[in-house]
């Protein structure tokens, strides 16, 4: 019987692992803490591979030479090899990609391609991110059901830049489309949220619907003095 781990941190993941996980044959480990990704660990269970469904941090040099690793990346590689993938496909104006699962080496992104899946990038980013964990958990189970060879990537290597949360500042300018589309790239839990200053307020923007030509979303409101506490509000934006 083969093992098998799979180390991710967002519920989405954890509750497809699940699912997954009772259904697939071998033995299954999960770890949700990167202080639980360590060679001594890994070496107990011995696991044919280990999968990373979104996964936050650099995976160490002697895990990677030891272990097939795998890991998910929401583009077509090697277009997009780089950080924050989903909203510097949005910001590029699309709206779909596909989702690559390949084996992790020491460059970042650069490995060899298992199998690639389409997504849509319709909805906030937790609406993509609950699609993509979908997508993933039929990523693992074609893996572990079909064994297939990974292929090296092929093509023009294009490079994303990482946001950084300073970057969620809306800028200005944008159009009604622009902006809906701002805001909902990074309405997701754990992601900084669009926001803007007015006077002494910070404003956050999610749930943004667009609707006969006008953009609504939920704004809140906190206040930047340390004493004063938030307040939430429905706002509706104008049409630029």
């Amino acid at each position: 019987m083969n093992n098998y781990l799979v180390a991710t941190i967002h519920p989405w993941n954890i509750a497809q692992y699940q699912q997954y996980s009772q259904t697939l044959p071998g033995k299954w480990h999960l770890i949700t803490t990167k202080d639980e990704l360590t060679l001594d660990k890994i070496d107990k269970i011995k696991p044919k591979y280990i999968f990373f469904p979104h996964w936050s941090w650099i995976v160490p040099e002697e895990i990677l030479n030891k272990y097939t690793c795998v890991c998910f990346h929401m583009t077509d590689l090697p277009y997009g090899r780089g950080g924050s993938p989903l909203q510097n496909l949005i910001m590029n104006g699309l709206s779909e990609t596909k989702v690559s699962a390949l084996q992790m080496i020491t460059e970042l992104d650069a490995g060899p391609i298992f199998i690639k899946k389409p997504l849509t990038l319709t909805g906030s980013a937790e609406d993509i991110f609950l699609r993509l964990a979908k997508v993933v958990a039929q990523m693992i189970t074609e893996i572990v059901t079909n064994s297939p060879i990974a292929t090296p990537q092929q093509g023009d290597v294009v490079y994303f830049k990482r946001r950084t949360p300073q970057q969620s500042e809306i800028p200005e300018g944008l159009s009604i489309k622009e902006l809906y589309n701002f805001i909902r790239m990074l309405d997701a839990p754990g992601y900084p949220k669009a926001f803007m200053y007015k006077d002494n307020y910070k404003l956050e923007f999610t749930q943004a619907q667009i609707i006969e030509n006008k953009l609504t979303a939920k704004v809140t409101f906190s206040v930047q003095n340390n004493n004063e506490s938030s307040k939430s509000c429905q706002n509706n934006l104008p049409k630029k």
